[in-house]
């Protein structure tokens, strides 16, 4: 393959951290289409030895995957093993010095801003080297992550390469990055006004963003009333969002996944069995019935404690979203509300779309 000279210094750079050893880390940063992971994948294929792709979220991951990095996987399932089983027999996980990492040779991580201090911190127990992939105009990472990103990094990709830049969705996020009035129409892209957008689309989409959490609610009220859920707790079938981490349990902020059985309540906890939205093991949560009733911020601490939290996900915000990606997004513009980081908050809201995204202006 033929690169350009930014690429192929890129290359040298990461090649030479490779034979040099004498720091754990790299950071190849780049904006979308600027090829970080074709270029990741074209130095696993000479690495050498062992190469493991994981990423934060296991739809990331299977983004990765799709991608071409073969085997690419959640960071958690890397690291973390199944140690033993809670009292409702839920496996429960904990680091594992004979997980995946430790056999491989070279780790490349991708959207690594989600990666926040404890689970960074495990990653690098294992002594491997770490090539971390990011996007610098993206939004700041969400409360606790940001573990790689807080380094400059070690070589910033901002060319974006031919073929991405044929993209329409890849030249909207140029538009947007470069303080230009989005306008790149074409195939797989629309920009149209609210009054044209149809329920149909939106509940065809995989996926639909928005800004703040009064619409996400909102959104996510008025889908499920679509789709004929009238028990305001979820139903078998229905799409929910883990909204903080527990590594125990294998639950990621951010993290999308399906109820597969409903259990009976207990003292003002939603019992239900989970599944993750791209494959991986099941795992059974209890969490506050006010999370689904009334919003996670009506709800306690009190009644938090010892808890898990979810919310429904068929509508996310863009920062809930972010280290995700989706083929069919539906994008509600909200950047004026977010003020001086408005162009940021569109830009990471567009990258989320892989193949086909709606602008909803």
């Amino acid at each position: 393959m033929k690169w350009s000279p930014e690429q192929d210094a890129a290359l040298k750079a990461v090649d030479q951290w490779l034979k040099m050893g004498d720091r754990q880390v790299f950071r190849l940063f780049g904006y979308a289409g600027a090829g970080k992971t074709t270029l990741a994948r074209h130095l696993a294929e000479g690495a050498g030895g062992e190469v493991a792709f994981a990423a934060f979220t296991g739809k990331a991951a299977h983004v990765m995957r799709q991608k071409g990095c073969e085997g690419a996987t959640t960071i958690h399932s890397l690291i973390y093993r199944p140690a033993d089983e809670d009292e409702e027999g839920a496996l429960v996980f904990a680091i594992r010095r004979d997980a995946p990492a430790a056999s491989a040779d070279l780790i490349i991580i991708d959207e690594c801003s989600m990666v926040d201090e404890e689970l960074g911190r495990d990653l690098l127990s294992f002594g491997k080297p770490v090539l971390v992939l990011g996007d610098p105009a993206q939004l700041p990472p969400v409360k606790g992550g940001g573990f790689f990103t807080e380094a400059e990094p070690d070589f910033m990709l901002t060319e974006i390469h031919r073929q991405a830049a044929d993209n329409p969705i890849i030249r909207l996020s140029m538009e947007i990055r470069e303080g230009r009035e989005p306008s790149a129409e074409g195939e797989g892209l629309r920009l149209i006004s609210r009054k044209d957008i149809t329920p149909e689309e939106i509940l065809a989409a995989d996926q639909v963003l928005v800004g703040t959490n009064r619409t996400r609610k909102r959104f996510n009220d008025r889908i499920r009333e679509l789709k004929g859920h009238t028990d305001p707790t979820p139903e078998a079938g229905e799409k929910l969002v883990c909204l903080r981490n527990n590594k125990k349990k294998g639950l990621l902020n951010g993290g999308i996944w399906t109820v597969t059985l409903r259990k009976a309540p207990r003292g003002g906890l939603t019992r239900m069995v989970v599944a993750p939205e791209d494959g991986g093991k099941q795992a059974t949560i209890s969490v506050p019935r006010g999370f689904f009733t009334d919003g996670a911020e009506s709800v306690p601490f009190t009644q938090r404690r010892g808890a898990d939290e979810f919310d429904y996900g068929y509508a996310l915000t863009v920062h809930k979203a972010q280290g995700s990606q989706w083929d069919d997004v539906v994008l509600f513009d909200e950047s004026f509300a977010f003020r001086e980081t408005a162009a940021r908050w569109l830009y990471t809201g567009v990258t989320r779309a892989a193949e086909r995204l709606t602008l909803v202006r």
